[in-house]
């Protein structure tokens, strides 16, 4: 056990030290960005600098926030800190959408009063946060995209910058062909949806944690069924159910049986069957 501590925590320092620096890389992308909008006239390119910014803002916040989340249970939070998480998405996702609306009415704003743009600037800048976007998505990946909702919400964004990257692109392509200035525009308005799309979606899920709803495979009827099926239960009374954070599930239930139940199994077989961590069990008998 001594040993697969040991190794979890050398993982846990390594993935911070990846995090850190993608932050790091994405702050110097963002002041590249803003400098090369800056000259060239793109606003498209300074909304995917301000992306960048949000997502180097996301990744710290959800770094410090893991940190937290290791604290131990104590005597004034009885479900230890895990949730802080859950509110750094919640901060990380408010953010998102506020930027998002902010880049729209800039866009809206520069239709009314255009500028000339210089194509050559907005494709190199962008071809750079093209290739840094990728390298964080890989950083972020690695760092466990796969068991946390907050760098899984960052390695999202930075594919999605990627992807943004790649618009701008374009966009400064045909500015440099065509002179179509207004393309700049539709990719602005375009990268802001995206980036509001994002964070109304990581929005509900924080919020849908931290009002305690039931997970979204929480199968009442499945659950009742199994239990009816394996124990000597008359009657399951009720269900609820919550999560801590995106990992733990935990599940207050009321049965009616006609003799003693063995408690133990049923916590066993909720956790092996339906990956319920933790459950309040109470059982009476028929009246």
């Amino acid at each position: 056990m001594a040993h697969q501590h040991s190794h979890s925590h050398h993982n846990d320092d390594q993935s911070d030290r990846q995090l850190g620096f993608a932050v790091f890389i994405n702050v110097l992308l963002t002041i590249a960005q803003v400098v090369g909008g800056l000259i060239s006239g793109s606003l498209s390119l300074i909304a995917d600098a301000l992306h960048n910014l949000s997502d180097a803002a996301a990744i710290f916040i959800a770094l410090i926030a893991r940190r937290i989340g290791n604290k131990p249970a104590n005597e004034h939070y009885h479900f230890g800190y895990k949730r802080a998480e859950i509110l750094a998405t919640l901060l990380n996702s408010s953010t998102l959408i506020i930027i998002g609306g902010f880049l729209i009415l800039e866009a809206i704003d520069s239709y009314f009063n255009p500028t000339p743009i210089d194509g050559w600037i907005v494709v190199w800048v962008a071809a750079l946060a093209l290739v840094i976007d990728v390298a964080t998505a890989v950083l972020t990946f690695r760092a466990g995209a796969k068991n946390s909702m907050n760098i899984r919400a960052a390695f999202i964004h930075n594919v999605s910058d990627a992807m943004a990257s790649i618009v701008v692109i374009v966009a400064g392509t045909l500015i440099i062909l065509y002179q179509w200035y207004i393309v700049d525009l539709i990719a602005t308005v375009f990268i802001s949806a995206y980036v509001i799309y994002h964070g109304v979606l990581l929005l509900i899920e924080s919020c849908k944690i931290l009002m305690q709803a039931a997970p979204n495979n929480f199968n009442r009827e499945a659950i009742t069924n199994a239990l009816q099926k394996h124990f000597t239960i008359s009657q399951v009374h009720s269900i609820k159910a919550w999560q801590i954070d995106e990992k733990t599930t935990c599940c207050e239930l009321v049965i009616i049986a006609t003799q003693p139940l063995d408690i133990d199994a049923i916590k066993d077989y909720l956790h092996h069957e339906f990956a319920i961590e933790q459950c309040i069990i109470e059982y009476k008998q028929p009246q």
